[in-house]
């Protein structure tokens, strides 16, 4: 159930950040290692004036870094990405190829594979984007419990998965999408093809294909 295979389509060298792995979030803890093995001295994307780059960086062939973005290494940035103006990658980064991370985006100890888009206004902490996932403009991915520090811990069907991890915001299966200003809570995790509605506030596991529906009342009154 919780095998990466059973929320993404794992290739080339997106492999390596999943070997080994029984839990999906347990590849969080391979990022280091991995980044140390794919981190290339030259960097190959256009980087345009204004940007700031820190530690150890690689940008793929084809990508464009926007004027005053900040990129703290260790980051792996793929082909053929946007990174767009006043985005922060804060660190142990993997962006795969043909993603974005847009304006005002801050990415911190995360993965995004092929495809993944965080284009407006978004968090993306502790976590890990599948492939084409996209964030509604002003989705915030949580990933520190409010209260006394402890692990994040997972309830399925009665069954509770401790993750060891006291930081993990969402895994997110390929395809799935969230609307404008919606939230995902510590350790939410969505399967492949989710919908979440504008507004909501996610936590737990959400199966694969199915809609997380927000609706709330309006009160329309007319004016006189």
């Amino acid at each position: 159930m919780w095998a990466p295979e059973d929320f993404f389509e794992i290739d080339g060298i997106e492999e390596d950040l999943f070997k080994n792995v029984e839990y999906v979030w347990e590849a969080l803890k391979n990022l280091k290692t991995f980044l140390e093995k794919y981190i290339k001295p030259d960097m190959e994307g256009i980087i345009q004036g204004g940007v700031f780059i820190e530690g150890p960086v690689y940008i793929g062939e084809g990508t464009v870094v926007e004027p005053f973005v900040y990129i703290k290494g260790p980051a792996y940035i793929g082909k053929n990405c946007e990174i767009r103006q006043g985005a922060y990658i804060r660190g142990n980064v993997y962006i795969g190829d043909n993603c974005v991370v847009g304006h005002c985006t801050e990415v911190k100890n995360s993965i995004l594979l092929n495809g993944a888009k965080a284009p407006h206004f978004n968090y993306v902490g502790d976590s890990i984007l599948g492939h084409k996932v996209n964030l509604g403009a002003g989705t915030k991915i949580s990933n520190l419990k409010m209260g006394p520090s402890s692990t994040v811990k997972i309830s399925v069907n009665g069954e509770v998965y401790d993750t060891g991890l006291r930081k993990l915001g969402a895994i997110i299966g390929d395809e799935s999408e969230t609307g404008c200003n919606s939230v995902l809570n510590p350790g939410t995790i969505l399967g492949k093809k989710v919908l979440v509605y504008p507004n909501a506030s996610v936590r737990g596991y959400i199966p694969h294909k199915s809609i997380v529906k927000f609706k709330p009342d309006l009160d329309i009154v007319s004016l006189k």
